[in-house]
């Protein structure tokens, strides 16, 4: 069987899923946060080490109302507090780490809970659950031109090559994604904001109907289950 290592997922839909149940969009990101423990639970059964997921690109963040905004820092906040006290993620041994400009923007409460997460899990090495967070993809490829460049110029680098491009990435330490799975989008296929451009080059894709709060156990294996029967060609 075809081993699928390291799988990346665009949760889209949420804000879509509330409007047709006439909810409060924060409820839909409420309802896809708690979906997302579900997937967490599923990693072990399919034995998938690595698992990339788009929390929310630097425009959700920059462009949306702000009274969806608090609700959804406010969303993280519990959730990442989970993830601390979390004896599932303590058992299976999962990294927690967190990628994008959250760093910079997210308040300082927020920020605080996060860094507890990374460090308490900063050891385990069964599972690697990463969270991209006020992310860009154009914006993560710019930077890393940006500090080529530099240090080409003061000649830290001799040249350019693939693996020099990945070293600068802020996914430097992840494997190269196999599966992108996009939910809500069937009728849509699409992807976004040069999301993990570079490491999604050989991926397969797949888009689901599913709004991600309606996208359980078995959407995701009928999504390996696609992967599986696929020949992977590597640009053979």
């Amino acid at each position: 069987m075809k081993r699928l290592n390291h799988i990346a997922i665009i949760p889209d839909a949420n804000r879509r899923w509330a409007k047709e149940r006439n909810l409060k969009p924060w409820e839909g990101h409420e309802r896809g946060a708690k979906n997302l423990e579900r997937i967490l639970k599923a990693l072990k059964k399919f034995n998938i080490k690595y698992l990339t997921f788009w929390g929310s690109s630097r425009d959700n963040l920059d462009k949306r109302p702000i009274q969806e905004k608090e609700h959804l820092l406010r969303i993280y906040k519990k959730y990442f507090e989970k993830i601390i006290q979390s004896k599932e993620v303590e058992e299976n041994r999962m990294r927690i780490n967190v990628l994008g400009d959250w760093g910079k923007i997210f308040p300082a409460s927020l920020k605080k809970t996060i860094k507890k997460a990374i460090e308490k899990t900063k050891n385990y090495d069964n599972y690697f659950v990463t969270f991209l967070l006020a992310y860009s993809g154009d914006k993560e490829m710019k930077r890393a031109l940006q500090n080529i460049a530099i240090d080409y110029k003061k000649g830290i680098i001799k040249s350019v090559n693939s693996a020099v491009i990945k070293n600068y990435l802020y996914t430097k330490d992840l494997p190269y994604v196999d599966l992108l799975v996009r939910s809500g989008s069937g009728n849509d296929p699409h992807l976004s904001n040069g999301f993990m451009m570079w490491d999604i080059k050989d991926a397969q894709l797949y888009f689901s109907n599913k709004a991600w709060p309606d996208f359980d156990e078995q959407e995701l294996e009928k999504a390996i289950f696609d992967y599986q029967r696929r020949k992977r060609r590597f640009g053979k």
